[in-house]
């Protein structure tokens, strides 16, 4: 029998169980700065995640440059249907019709990744993350 205690915090029962942070938990937060940054054109999160989500979105920027049925539904696989942009339309959406024929001249580095000032609770590193024009 364990000891007794408060659940999930440090001290006197310590920790019994705390859920982590595990793989599918990494992937489905990715997904989402993905879909984000293809409705709004740019996102600001931490260095460690920009540098996770720009072979990414190259990625999927690629597929939407080929823009046949198979290269749609490995993107819709990917990207999330929830974020829709201001003038209504869906991530997928967006980047089939604006982002893939926007490109369509550009061999890759479709993305780039700026430093910013550390962020201010945990002095962690940000960058900015957006497309190129």
């Amino acid at each position: 029998m364990g000891t007794i205690g408060r659940k999930n915090v440090h001290g006197k029962g310590g920790v019994r169980f705390k859920a982590g942070y595990d793989r599918s938990k990494d992937k489905n937060m990715l997904r989402n700065v993905v879909s984000q940054l293809i409705v709004s054109g740019q996102v600001e999160v931490t260095a460690k995640v920009a540098s996770q989500i720009v072979p990414i979105a190259d990625k999927l920027v690629t597929l939407a440059k080929r823009g046949d049925l198979h290269a749609r539904r490995q993107a819709a696989s990917y990207v999330r249907a929830g974020f829709v942009a201001p003038d209504g339309r869906t991530a997928l959406q967006v980047l089939f019709d604006d982002l893939g024929p926007a490109y369509a001249n550009r061999n890759g580095g479709y993305t780039r990744s700026l430093k910013l000032v550390n962020r201010r609770g945990d002095n962690a590193p940000m960058a900015l993350v957006q497309f190129v024009k």
